[in-house]
């Protein structure tokens, strides 16, 4: 994608964002919606504009879905991508105006948006590491696929889901939503289930993996699981 291409995708998802979250909320006065736009455009600007140009093929793959992608990954997909963004945003937005949750300090605000910012760049320097990163489940046999041991990935073996939870939970708690935060607890929860299943399937099918597994033994938290 051109560099123009993309910063127009940008500028009008944040458009797009803003008129949402602002609209729901019924307000311009939300110093937090400001600070978590701000960390949106920082992390998919960084995503669009250096990442993506180091793996051109994730565009095609995400334009076209390949047929080998797992069946079972599709509503896992769904939640992460679409249904549990939307609902940060409408949740936080409609809990603004009508006020479900107490007051947030404002350290807390700013705390979430700083470890969603470290949240959102840790899975773009995983994707920026790893030339197989896909957003679906899949082996990608024509590409010569093989494990990535370098980077983030000496530590955790799925540092991209990580990342992304980190990212949810700092940006929800930004937005001072108690609501939004349980529903993105529960998006969490979904990457959990998903992490477990992916890495089974490496386990299974790409060469190398199970071996992998045993030097690093952690897949989302060190010390944990």
């Amino acid at each position: 994608m051109k560099t123009t291409s993309v910063v127009v995708r940008l500028v009008a998802m944040v458009a797009v964002l803003g008129g949402a979250l602002f609209g729901l909320a019924g307000t311009f006065a939300w110093p937090a919606a400001w600070g978590y736009i701000t960390v949106v455009t920082v992390v998919i600007g960084v995503y669009g504009l250096v990442v993506l140009p180091t793996h051109p093929e994730l565009v095609e793959e995400r334009r076209h879905p390949p047929a080998d992608a797992k069946r079972w990954d599709r509503p896992c997909v769904a939640a992460v991508a679409v249904l549990g963004p939307a609902a940060l945003i409408v949740l936080s937005g409609l809990d603004r105006r009508y006020g479900w949750s107490p007051d947030t300090p404002a350290w807390l605000q700013v705390a979430g948006l700083a470890i969603g910012l470290v949240g959102g760049m840790f899975t773009n320097y995983a994707v920026t590491t790893n030339p197989f990163f896909s957003a679906i489940v899949r082996i990608r046999r024509d590409r010569g696929h093989h494990v990535i041991e370098a980077g983030p990935y000496r530590f955790i073996r799925h540092q991209g889901y990580a990342g992304s939870i980190v990212y949810m939970l700092g940006t929800a708690a930004s937005l001072g939503s108690r609501v939004a935060v349980a529903a993105t607890v529960a998006l969490s929860l979904v990457l959990v289930v998903r992490t477990a299943l992916e890495d089974r399937t490496l386990q299974a099918e790409l060469e190398g993996y199970a071996a992998y597994a045993t030097r690093v033994r952690y897949r989302l938290l060190p010390g944990v699981w």
